[in-house]
């Protein structure tokens, strides 16, 4: 697969993963520990396919100040040398601060931005309706389009709406792609029925943005319907060996060895991480954690900490997946 370089085409469809940050014992950034976890994928068959994104929402964008954001964007720079694609996380809490945030990537020379929705009082976050405003979003896109003129990759969640769950309703997102022709990637954030419908709107209305699944445990139904163009996903961070073969299996049209690595153990293991939106991020981190890749599985607060039961959870399935399992949690 070819990589084009600040460009829309093969950069698009790739298997993206929202990396997590590894962290110290005083909540600091474990640049060593982020270096070693940025080799992992550079240094495996996935980075002929993959791509990775520095500052996601799975790696504490929220909670990070601009000097850290890029300074994990350069330690991730310089790991992945140019031999895979870099998206950077471009999330701040006011408009004027995200666009120094976009300044500091383009500079840095990334291969393209990942756009968070914007947060704060209740009339952008939990009572923003998309449908009828969708300049909310829309326009702090535009302006990082204008600063960056790079192939922007978009995290589309929002308040929940059915079919959509805390994916962007159709609409919104139809003239967002219309309005903006950088978008190259939608995140795929949706129920899985929202997620049939805008497939099938976006094929017919914008064919040349990639649909990039989120939800790891629909990947064995999108990719059988073709509604899947690659990935943005945080499931990356645990599962990297299996998801990576079931995907090449059902690409190659090989369904046996596509189910015996699904019905193996990894659907159960993600339709566990991803049964509790409010525990997504702590369940990737936890399971990262007991792979061995980070040497803690703590966010920093409001983020929560761990559960016991959810250490012990994760554990039991992961193993069961084939997984190999590097901490003993009855010493942790």
């Amino acid at each position: 697969m070819k990589l084009v370089k600040n460009a829309g085409g093969d950069v698009a469809r790739r298997l993206y993963t929202a990396l997590v940050l590894p962290l110290k014992d005083d909540l600091k950034i474990d640049e060593p520990g982020l270096r070693a976890l940025v080799r992992h994928y550079v240094n495996h068959r996935y980075a002929e396919v993959g791509g990775l994104i520095a500052n996601p929402e799975a790696g504490e964008v929220f909670y990070l100040t601009r000097e850290e954001k890029r300074r994990v964007l350069e330690i991730v720079m310089e790991e992945a040398g140019g031999k895979l694609p870099i998206l950077a996380g471009t999330y701040a809490w006011t408009t004027e601060e995200t666009l120094d945030v976009v300044r500091d990537a383009k500079a840095m020379g990334v291969d393209g931005i990942f756009v968070v929705p914007p947060a704060g009082s209740m009339d952008i976050s939990i009572a923003w309706d998309a449908t009828r405003y969708p300049e909310v979003w829309l326009d702090q896109i535009k302006e990082q389009d204008r600063v960056a003129d790079l192939p922007i990759f978009t995290h589309p969640v929002t308040n929940v709406s059915q079919p959509w769950g805390i994916g962007l309703p159709l609409e919104p997102t139809l003239k967002i792609c219309r309005e903006v022709p950088n978008i190259v990637g939608w995140k795929m954030t949706y129920n899985y029925p929202g997620h049939r419908i805008l497939s099938r709107a976006m094929r017919e209305r914008h064919p040349d943005v990639a649909l990039l699944c989120s939800s790891a445990h629909y990947f064995h139904e999108f990719l059988s319907v073709g509604n899947f163009d690659g990935t943005i996903s945080g499931s990356w961070n645990y599962a990297l060996e299996p998801m990576l073969d079931h995907i090449e299996a059902m690409r190659n049209n090989d369904l046996v060895a596509a189910r015996k690595v699904w019905d193996g153990g990894m659907a159960r293991l993600h339709e566990y991480v991803y049964s509790e939106p409010g525990r997504l991020h702590i369940r990737y981190k936890i399971a990262t954690w007991l792979r061995g890749l980070i040497a803690s599985p703590r966010m920093r607060p409001p983020m929560p900490a761990p559960r016991p039961e959810e250490v012990r959870k994760l554990d039991e399935l992961m193993r069961g997946a084939g997984l190999p399992v590097s901490r003993d949690i009855a010493a942790a």
